[in-house]
């Protein structure tokens, strides 16, 4: 029994691949979702889902200098594939759920800033770098989507975007630190991520935008 419990505890390469599909399924769902928002054809909705869901990864992997192998696994692509269609036909049910892309979101970059600096950590990027990589492997695809769709990354207007993704890779390498690389460890860091997503978004925590300059005329005086 306690031989089962530890190897559950474990995270191996079975495990990394479950939290890199189930992670790249919900980035794939709100990339599509924001596809069918956006009025686009079948084709553009699976296709901006599958940008969405593999991006992250494959910045990661390129940055590291690895063959993107896991993130173009056959079962990460049919992932961010069948949530790219789920996106297109049940659209009109998810979108008029309040905020239904952003929490499908927050699901996904909990799962790939855990997943990103755990892989980070394994290929030896060093304590800062893993987590710095974890945090591009979660934002990554939000940014593609964002360019994709012409407007400013949601990466840039909400401070509790990008820094959640932070505090939950850190999570991470402080678990590597003191040699808690376990399942469970993961799972506290997801938590903390997606949690401080979501309060982030009721609250409308932000951090302090630039303030657009005053225009003045040629003399100097205000309009």
């Amino acid at each position: 029994m306690l031989a089962i419990a530890t190897a559950i505890n474990q995270v191996g390469e079975p495990t990394m691949l479950a939290i890199m599909t189930a992670g790249a399924f919900f980035f794939g769902l709100s990339g599509g979702l924001s596809g069918a928002e956006a009025k686009l054809d079948p084709f553009g909705v699976i296709a901006l889902g599958a940008a969405v869901g593999l991006s992250g990864g494959i910045i990661r992997d390129t940055m590291l200098g690895i063959p993107g192998v896991t993130i173009l696994d056959w079962r990460v692509i049919l992932a961010v594939v069948v949530a790219g269609v789920i996106a297109y036909f049940a659209s009109h049910f998810l979108l008029h759920i309040h905020n239904s892309i952003l929490y499908i979101e927050a699901l996904g970059i909990s799962l790939f800033c855990v997943i990103g600096t755990g892989i980070s950590i394994q290929h030896h990027a060093g304590l800062v770098g893993s987590a710095i990589l974890g945090t591009l492997t979660a934002v990554g695809g939000g940014i593609v989507r964002d360019i994709v769709l012409r407007r400013i990354p949601v990466l840039f207007r909400e401070g509790f975007y990008g820094t959640p993704t932070l505090i939950g890779s850190i999570v991470v390498v402080i678990g590597h630190e003191i040699h808690q690389d376990t399942l469970w460890w993961y799972a506290l860091a997801a938590t903390i991520c997606f949690i401080a997503r979501i309060l982030g978004m009721r609250y409308e925590v932000n951090l302090p935008a630039a303030r657009f300059p005053v225009s003045r005329d040629e003399s100097g005086t205000l309009p």
